[in-house]
């Protein structure tokens, strides 16, 4: 067994800044952090406090200062820029504020692409893709482009979309910051339960303590760390 078996994500003295004008700005400093595969894990903090920042090299989309990200078992400052793009790919899934649909495909190719990204085609491919359409209600609206659908729609097929591929983690940057009340309670539910149902870790950036609430760990980011909430 090795050093990460059962472990979906490692982020061990994470560090990460920027230039600001004539001043170095630190937005994360020797920030540590480990989701078990299945968790489910919320980090809370206001507008710049270094969520996003923290999501982007998670994903492997920014290169940390100092610190390591292991990703489903790959250390991604070992990787290079093709691996860590295939490791997005493979292992990862993603829920925007924004839902970031593509418009001129149906909801079904929504679903599709990723798995034609990983190789996965034909009638098994379009099966599993329905198969999510149906676990969010949407089976019926397959056939329809996003802009038909209604904000909490988009983003349950967003949901969907971001576990279609079977991914070890998925990463969620306020889901529910475009939603009202109702539809946002809708989708923290479904995001609950989809991920739990298909064992994937997911790390959640947020502003709302609803949402929240219902992970397994809630953590506040402050000061470039990570601390209870």
């Amino acid at each position: 067994m090795t050093e990460y078996a059962g472990v979906a994500l490692r982020v061990s003295g994470l560090g990460k800044s920027y230039q600001e004008g004539g001043r170095r700005h630190t937005v994360l400093s020797g920030l540590d952090l480990t989701l078990a595969r299945g968790e489910r894990v919320a980090v809370l903090g206001p507008s710049g406090s270094g969520k996003t920042t923290l999501l982007n090299l998670v994903a492997g989309l920014d290169e940390a200062d100092e610190g390591t990200v292991v990703l489903d078992g790959v250390d991604l400052g070992e990787a290079d820029e093709t691996q860590r793009t295939l490791l997005r790919r493979h292992r990862v899934g993603f829920v925007f504020q924004a839902f970031n649909l593509i418009p001129t495909l149906t909801v079904l190719e929504n679903l599709l692409l990723p798995l034609e990204l990983v190789g996965r085609s034909g009638a098994e491919a379009r099966e599993r893709a329905r198969s999510l359409l149906r676990s969010v209600g949407l089976e019926d609206r397959g056939a329809g482009f996003p802009d038909r659908l209604s904000g909490g729609e988009q983003q349950r097929v967003a949901v969907a979309r971001a576990l279609v591929h079977e991914p070890a983690l998925i990463l969620a940057d306020e889901p529910t910051g475009n939603l009202d009340e109702d539809r946002a309670e809708e989708v923290i539910h479904l995001l609950e339960a989809m991920t739990r149902d298909a064992g994937a870790a997911l790390l959640v950036v947020t502003h709302s303590r609803a949402l929240a609430a219902g992970m397994d760990r809630a953590l506040r980011l402050t000061h470039g760390r990570l601390e209870p909430a």
